[in-house]
């Protein structure tokens, strides 16, 4: 990872992958496009994107200066490294299994939450503990080692980080809008299977990196 450009594509890749993953947010995705059309989108992965954006300013701002000791940097390398191998090793597992399927997302049709779309999204969040997990394992050891090339390596990994949710979720608005299927699911689980690969490649990464920092 030696560039900008380098940590902004990982990044969105690994959180295309993350966002793929049928989760609350998606769910208050589709129902706020039901409830108000494709203006919603931007404002639920908006909500979303704000909380991320303050837990990267809370990792760099509260735990710069530890995040930039080497050593420090290679533990969360590592144990980032691994937690994102498991992440990627059970997205790869769920595809070849046939356990999850856009279609049964597609389907949601559980009430609405009674709040705006900015204040849905940041709420479904807020309420998912993997977010948190994923954060204090991979989105640590990630802050970590983008740090090392400067604050424009940690805004390559936010802004590509975000980029695929907002990808993703316009993309998802727009089937529901339409009621189209252009996505089956064999595609969808295709697509998350290649995220899942790449994932357990980047985690090697992650680990030989940490290592090198170590030693």
């Amino acid at each position: 990872m030696t560039s900008e450009w380098a940590i902004a594509l990982t990044a969105f890749v690994v959180g295309l992958s993350g966002a793929m993953m049928p989760g609350s947010l998606l769910v208050v995705n589709i129902q706020e496009t039901m409830r108000r059309g494709l203006g919603a989108w931007p404002l639920v992965v908006g909500g979303h994107a704000a909380l991320e954006l303050l837990m990267v300013l809370a990792l760099v701002l509260g735990l710069g200066a530890i995040l930039n000791d080497p050593v420090i940097a290679g533990i969360l390398g590592i144990g980032g490294g691994l937690v994102l191998g498991w992440f990627g090793w059970n997205t790869l597992r769920a595809c070849l299994g046939g356990e999850i399927s856009l279609s049964s997302a597609l389907r949601t049709e559980a009430a609405a939450p009674g709040r705006g779309p900015l204040l849905a999204g940041a709420v479904a969040t807020l309420s998912n503990p993997y977010w948190f997990l994923w954060w204090a394992g991979i989105g640590a050891g990630y802050v970590a080692l983008a740090l090392r090339t400067g604050p424009a390596g940690v805004g390559a990994f936010y802004v590509g980080h975000i980029s695929a949710d907002f990808l993703w979720y316009g993309l998802v608005s727009l089937l529901t809008v339409g009621g189209l299927r252009l996505v089956s699911d064999r595609l969808y689980r295709s697509v998350l299977a290649a995220c899942g690969l790449f994932i357990i490649a980047l985690a090697g990464y992650f680990v030989y990196t940490g290592y090198r920092l170590l030693g």
